[in-house]
C-alpha cells in the first residue's frame, strides 16, 4: 500500500514539473518574439488595418509602435504563426511571431511584439528578436 501511494505521489510530482516547465517555456517565448495565444484570449492589437506595417500585438493596453492606441480584440482562431482576431466585428489576421519584442526582460508580462521597431506598451524601446 505504501509503495502504491509513493508511486502515485511520484507520478503527480512528475506531472506538476512537466506543467511547470511548459509554463516557463511559454513565458520565455514572448521574449523570443513569439506570442502564445489560444482561442478566446483577449489581446490588444494595432487597429489601423491590414495595410499598417507594424502588426503589433500585446497582452496589455497601451500605444502601438505606430503611435496610436492599441484596441482590445478577441482571438477567434489560432494557426501555426498567426492569430485571427475580431476588432469591431471584423476579423483580421496578425502574426504571432514578431521581428521586435519588449526589451524589459523576462520579468515583464506586457507581451509586446511588432513587425517594426518602436516603443512597447511599457514605454521601453523594443529590441530585435534574437533567433
Amino acid at each position: 500500500m505504501k509503495r502504491a501511494l509513493s508511486l502515485g505521489l511520484m507520478v503527480l510530482v512528475m506531472m506538476f514539473m512537466t506543467l511547470l516547465a511548459g509554463g516557463v517555456a511559454q513565458a520565455a517565448d514572448t521574449h523570443k518574439g513569439h506570442l502564445t495565444l489560444k482561442m478566446g484570449d483577449e489581446v490588444y492589437v494595432c487597429g489601423c488595418g491590414e495595410a499598417c506595417p507594424c502588426r503589433m500585438m500585446a497582452l496589455k493596453a497601451g500605444k502601438c509602435t505606430c503611435g496610436k492606441d492599441l484596441v482590445k480584440a478577441k482571438v477567434t482562431k489560432v494557426e501555426k504563426d498567426t492569430a485571427t482576431v475580431t476588432i469591431n466585428g471584423k476579423e483580421e489576421v496578425f502574426p504571432t511571431k514578431g521581428k521586435y519584442t519588449c526589451a524589459c526582460g523576462e520579468a515583464c508580462k506586457c507581451g509586446s511584439i511588432s513587425q517594426v521597431p518602436g516603443k512597447c506598451v511599457c514605454g521601453k524601446d523594443m529590441e530585435p528578436v534574437k533567433m
